[in-house]
């Protein structure tokens, strides 16, 4: 689990000892759950092939974020057919030394 600063474990306090307060009407409350049930709905299985490597690593960025590697996947996509995930533009040509490091696995000793 990721380390709290002083913010989060401030905000975290005044949460578990009942001193906050949701400012939320019961409109959008109503409208946060509506989405919640419709995006947690999975009805469909699809089976994909991943290369070992990409899976490993989609494995240990699941292991950073603290959820299960198909979550992650499932929720990455979701992003990007919602319009709420990018490609990056480009703007300069990489350089040699970019480009080895680029595509390099990460290694246990990365991580």
């Amino acid at each position: 689990m990721p380390k709290t600063d002083a913010y989060e474990a401030e905000v975290l306090s005044a949460f578990e000892k009942g001193l906050l307060k949701s400012v939320a009407t019961k409109a959008e409350l109503s409208k946060f759950k509506a989405a919640a049930r419709a995006t947690a709905i999975k009805d469909r299985r699809v089976n994909i092939r991943l290369s070992s490597g990409d899976l490993q690593d989609i494995q240990v960025k699941a292991l950073e974020e603290g959820l299960p590697y198909q979550t992650l996947i499932a929720s990455v996509l979701h992003k990007y057919v919602s319009g709420r995930l990018a490609e990056r533009q480009i703007t300069a040509k990489p350089s040699a030394a970019m480009l080895k490091t680029s595509h390099r696995r990460a290694s246990k000793a990365d991580i």
